[in-house]
């Protein structure tokens, strides 16, 4: 069943449910005063001929005469009320009639208890053997003298003239439930068509960005759930469009990295297989031979690097790597790691200037710290020409700081958002084999990082420069961020 039909199917129920239990309320409480009413009345006329008839009695009889109760009886006809009464023992008196009429025992016992009994309806509850053949509603009134019982008078109506006003009610429920009906159907389909205009708007937008429309958004003006609704889906679609963007620049790198990988492994491949050939059919001189040796060597090395690289980013990121952390001095790390990268930085016309404390307690994996350091320095090298690197380190409250900061080609606030993501690469053109090209070293640094319980910041400007800013904590103090990083940086998936 559609949503619409739905809703107005519930709209006519919720409706016509309320205005029938209002209506029969109503029908109750108008049955009950009617009859409630009816008593009262009669049973005041009752208690008027019993005064009446003690005072003309000797005391232990009931005695009105018949003349007069004939005359009494002319003038209730048109109200529709007749009269009884009975003596003492239950046996009827007035009017007379051609069978004997008596009271029940039972009902005899309970009006001599001084109780009044009251009937809503002859034909359903007999107080007396006789059988009416219009219904009545009445009471029986008990007369006493002192504590003796006197005689009885039954006094009723007839239940027509009590449930006129009742059946009214009940014509004026039915006239209501009719207009309730129509005014129902008339807002429920209004208020249906309202609904599921809202809710199928939402379903051709929930289309759209299936087919990978992304610019869909809902107009909302968050009246009620389904605007709330509305806005959650404009939200998830703005996010989703942020992700379809970052997966197609992630693959855009990969392609890019693939493409480089297989640049870099084609030219080392091409030099080993020609100097394999010269050596294979000798036309490579004696002399020469060394050199080549130590060229195959060389771009062996390369390739192995490549692959190293690639292998060693995916043990970090999948946390296989064991950090074997301990205390240590950073400083007699860092000048291996200055005289390590000083050619490469000559090369360049570059400057390494190292400015840490002359002792520089620092709590971490020794190796993996050398590593994050040389791809820091390497970096700044790949991005800086004729200018200064330089490599400061010092003590922070519960742990130490480095940075390397250079004054090279910097980056703009756009790259600085995927600087530390695989493949990615601030400016391939720029890019010179045996530096990091690669486009992998930030983004081991960043995993390692992590996986110390530290954290890296980098800031930078275009044709400024870049500082990238490394925080180890001492053992005891990295937890937390440990701990932050594995509910913010979910593990990527292949």
């Amino acid at each position: 069943m559609k949503l619409i039909y739905q809703n107005l199917l519930g709209f006519l129920v919720v409706i016509l449910t309320s205005v029938s239990i209002i209506g029969y309320s109503e029908i109750k409480y108008e049955s009950v005063q009617s009859y409630q009413n009816n008593y009262k009345r009669l049973e005041g006329y009752a208690q008027a001929l019993g005064n009446m008839a003690k005072s003309d009695g000797d005391g232990k009889t009931a005695v009105l005469s018949n003349n007069f109760l004939n005359k009494l009886q002319f003038v209730f006809r048109d109200d529709q009320v007749s009269i009884s009464i009975f003596d003492k023992n239950g046996q009827q008196i007035y009017p007379k009639s051609a069978g004997e009429v008596k009271l029940r025992k039972g009902v005899l016992k309970t009006l001599k208890s001084g109780k009044e009994i009251r009937i809503s309806n002859t034909q359903r509850e007999q107080a007396t053997k006789k059988t009416d053949k219009v219904a009545f509603t009445g009471v029986f009134v008990p007369w006493f003298s002192g504590n003796t019982m006197i005689g009885v008078i039954w006094i009723g109506a007839r239940v027509n003239n009590i449930e006129r006003p009742i059946q009214m009610a009940k014509r004026n429920l039915v006239n209501a439930l009719i207009i309730s009906i129509a005014v129902a159907l008339l807002l429920s389909i209004i208020m249906s068509y309202y609904q599921s205009n809202k809710i199928k708007r939402l379903s051709l937008a929930t289309k759209k960005v299936a087919q990978g429309d992304f610019e869909v958004q809902l107009p909302h003006r968050n009246r009620d759930e389904i605007d709330e609704l509305a806005g959650n889906f404009n939200k998830m679609v703005r996010t989703l469009k942020r992700s379809d963007e970052e997966v197609k620049a992630q693959e855009k790198r990969r392609d890019q990295f693939l493409a480089d990988a297989a640049h870099e492994m084609r030219t080392p491949l091409t030099t080993i297989n020609g100097i394999l050939e010269g050596l294979q059919y000798d036309v490579i001189p004696e002399e020469d031979k060394p050199k080549s040796i130590e060229l195959m060597q060389h771009e062996t090395k390369r390739l192995i690097r490549l692959v190293n690289e690639n292998l060693d980013y995916e043990k970090i990121r999948k946390n296989k790597v064991v950090l074997l952390k301990s205390e240590f001095d950073a400083k007699p790390l860092l000048d291996d790691v200055k005289e390590q990268l000083s050619g490469n930085a000559k090369k360049s016309d570059n400057e390494l200037i190292l400015k840490v404390p002359k002792k520089l307690p620092t709590y971490a994996d020794p190796d993996r710290f050398t590593q994050i350091m040389v791809n820091l320095i390497q970096n700044a090298i790949q991005f800086t020409e004729h200018g200064q690197i330089q490599i400061v380190g010092r003590r922070i409250p519960h742990g130490s700081q480095f940075q390397v900061i250079d004054n090279g080609i910097g980056m703009s606030q756009e790259q600085m958002k995927y600087i530390f993501e695989r493949f990615f690469k601030a400016d391939p053109s720029r890019a010179r084999l045996g530096t990091g090209e690669s486009g992998l070293g930030l983004a081991i640094v960043s995993s390692l990082i992590k996986q110390h319980g530290g954290k890296i910041d980098v800031s930078s400007e275009p044709n400024k420069g870049s500082t990238f800013t490394v925080e180890l904590y001492d053992k005891g103090y990295e937890q937390k961020a440990q701990d932050d990083h594995k509910k913010l940086v979910p593990e990527d998936e292949n």
